[in-house]
């Protein structure tokens, strides 16, 4: 009898992406469900990470709650995301956030695109 793993988290947040999104939905002008993430092809090394505000859930998105927070994942982008750690960076003439992610293989100089690869279906592994 097979047993049931629970799904992996396909992305986590540190307490300052947290906090900077909590900060970002109370100033908001309407209401808002969650912020959408995603991965869009463009950019020199070839695809781009997507923040949105999303008013309303789509059937299809993965839905992540982590830190109080309500994470919206784009189902094709899960793939590129999985296991990724998303942090919000202060510098003296910027902030941004910035995704750790294993599935990153290069970024372009400038650090606005990346070249990501799917991770490997975790379940594959088990279907012997």
């Amino acid at each position: 009898m097979a047993t049931v793993r629970p799904r992996p988290q396909v992305m986590r947040l540190t307490d300052a992406a947290a906090t900077r999104i909590k900060d970002l939905l109370a100033k908001a002008e309407r209401p808002i469900a969650g912020v959408r993430v995603g991965v869009k092809n463009g950019g020199c090394a070839g695809m781009s990470y997507t923040l949105e505000y999303a008013e309303n859930v789509n059937p299809a998105d993965e839905v992540l709650e982590d830190k109080g927070v309500r994470l919206l994942i784009d189902p094709k982008a899960v793939l590129f995301l999985l296991g990724t750690e998303m942090d919000f960076k202060v510098d003296k003439l910027s902030s941004q956030f910035i995704f750790n992610n294993p599935n990153q293989t290069s970024a372009c100089g400038c650090g606005e695109s990346v070249m990501l690869t799917p991770a490997k279906n975790p379940d594959a592994a088990d279907a012997h």
